[in-house]
């Protein structure tokens, strides 16, 4: 699948979740979104940068701009080194929280996104990788 745009971010702080923001935001203009499909990745992106901060400890997202089989998207995909989801499908329902927010963020993210892939293991961090498609 060709991609014709990537670029690479680290997460370590606030200031790095509104970077990837902003950056999700250029990306999806690139990738031809429409205005709702820039909000649902843009929302999707935010909370999954925030996840990899928080319960990940930081860690790094890529976004590409690609084309396959005649339809062009956005791809994001963050990485972290943390410890790890005990139990990815307790975690994907909503209302489940590991922390004090409401529990929407995975299940959330994964309904914003056309594509949604998460893998995760104890001790070694998790990578989850959504894609939206133009519309």
């Amino acid at each position: 699948m060709p991609t014709t745009r990537t670029d690479r971010l680290e997460i370590r702080s606030s200031d790095d979740v509104v970077r990837v923001r902003q950056q999700a935001r250029t990306m999806a203009v690139a990738a031809g979104l429409s205005l709702v499909d820039q909000t649902k990745i843009i929302t999707a992106a935010s909370e999954l940068a925030r996840n990899t901060l928080d319960y990940g400890g930081g860690g790094a997202v890529r976004m590409e701009v690609v084309e396959e089989t005649g339809r062009r998207g956005l791809r994001i995909v963050f990485e972290d080194r943390g410890p790890g989801i005990a139990d990815v499908e307790q975690a994907m329902r909503d209302g489940f929280t590991s922390g004090s927010g409401l529990g929407l963020g995975l299940g959330g993210a994964k309904r914003l996104s056309n594509e949604f892939k998460i893998e995760s293991a104890l001790g070694s961090g998790t990578k989850i990788s959504i894609t939206r498609w133009k519309t």
